[in-house]
């Protein structure tokens, strides 16, 4: 039995009540971990109540700087994005707060680390993955698998006869995540695909028909493929991203309503309010068009969907996504340059991009044939149509013999 287990905390429904189960259950003394990834949340009030309901000791982690630096400027620079929409922010904000989580509990003596993931979802799987890799001789203890609560509602009910203070109620059953890069929805009416979502779910992006009727642009430049400054003016990592979301969710731009593949074999469904991030993908993916080489660029985009499930799966502290930093880290050195972007009423379009290592060539891409020799081509089209040609030759050769062939079962004597 465990007698020292340190949670990960969140304040929310499902970590509330873990709190006292944890107690009542094993008798354990309890540690909250709080970690602040920019979910613009009181986590003084968090801090206070994890306190109140039974933990020994609860503190603040200060994440968010890590956070960006460590997890998302790479996920950037892959490109990475999973099923086509969806900006993973879930899926990387769960290997920081699970790394120092393990590390408290190393520090401490901790016999377990405790989380309150489903038995469903993807993060039970992302949390347990970085606990192995960090801190492997430590229990795990994943309440959703072993208790009797099965829905919301239960937990509901349970936070109440324990008087534990909670959010949720019957009448607002959205499961909520948040963080400087993203917040995410699901539950509800949600939880069908033929429904759409409630306008009064969104919390964060204004509705696009709302947004304000002047359009407003935005200049982001890169170094490296990591973003360094916003309209000229050099800021860092943590006041980039602020900025970027306050513009876009101002402008009605990050909404996403998308249906995905689980990690472990359902689909779901969830919204997702990504602003800043939105504008960030949109932008290096841009500038990536005007410095990559065609060939590094579409390896790099097959390497971008193995990184994209990589980081959704939980696979983070893995050689494998360490080797591609490294190859993305090399094929990002000339991405280099800013992007213009027109906001207007939840659309991004692109205005401009500029580069000193651009390897667009107006002299070359123009219609002028002052710089090339289109008797060039000629060659260089029958080289590579020779397979084309050989295969059509055979085909034909084929064709003739089998057409002139008489079938025996017409042949006369």
């Amino acid at each position: 039995m465990p007698r020292k287990v340190v949670l990960a905390y969140s304040g929310g429904l499902d970590t509330s009540i873990i709190i006292p189960w944890l107690k009542e259950t094993y008798g354990c003394e309890v540690i909250a971990m709080i970690g602040d990834v920019g979910q613009q949340e009181d986590l003084a009030a968090a801090q206070r109540k994890a306190l109140a309901t039974g933990a020994s000791a609860a503190s603040i982690e200060d994440l968010r700087e890590e956070f960006i630096t460590e997890y998302i400027w790479p996920t950037l620079r892959a490109g990475a994005v999973y099923e086509h929409k969806y900006l993973l922010g879930t899926s990387f904000a769960r290997p920081v707060l699970a790394k120092r989580q393990a590390e408290i509990g190393l520090r401490v003596g901790a016999d377990a680390l405790a989380h309150g993931c489903t038995g469903k979802g993807n993060d039970q799987v992302r949390f347990e993955l970085a606990y192995k890799a960090i801190a492997p001789g430590l229990e795990i203890i994943a309440p959703w698998r072993e208790w009797d609560i099965t829905s919301r509602e239960d937990a509901i009910g349970y936070a109440r006869a324990h008087n534990v203070p909670i959010e949720q109620t019957k009448a607002n059953i959205y499961s909520r995540d948040r963080n400087i890069w993203h917040l995410s929805h699901e539950g509800g009416v949600l939880e069908d695909p033929n429904n759409a979502p409630e306008e009064s779910m969104w919390q964060w992006i204004v509705s696009p028909e709302r947004a304000p009727d002047t359009p407003a642009e935005v200049e982001i430049g890169f170094e490296g493929g990591t973003p360094v400054s916003v309209n000229g003016q050099r800021v860092g990592p943590v006041a980039l991203i602020e900025e970027l979301n306050a513009l876009a969710a101002t402008h009605g731009v990050g909404r996403i309503d998308l249906v995905e593949n689980r990690l472990v074999g359902i689909k779901s469904r969830g919204a997702y309010e990504t602003p800043a991030g939105t504008l960030l993908v949109m932008a290096h993916r841009e500038l990536e068009a005007l410095c990559l080489d065609r060939e590094t660029a579409h390896y790099a985009q097959l390497l971008s969907l193995r990184y994209a499930e990589i980081v959704y799966y939980g696979l983070w502290f893995t050689a494998l996504r360490a080797a591609l930093d490294s190859f993305f880290a090399t094929a990002q050195e000339r991405v280099i340059g800013t992007v213009g972007l027109r906001l207007y009423k939840g659309n991004v379009s692109v205005t401009r991009r500029q580069s000193p290592y651009s390897l667009y060539r107006t002299d070359l891409a123009s219609f002028s044939m002052a710089y090339f020799h289109p008797k060039d081509a000629e060659g260089f089209i029958n080289l590579f149509a020779l397979p084309v040609t050989q295969a059509a030759g055979v085909a034909g050769q084929t064709s003739v013999s089998t057409s002139s062939a008489e079938p025996a079962a017409a042949k006369k004597p």
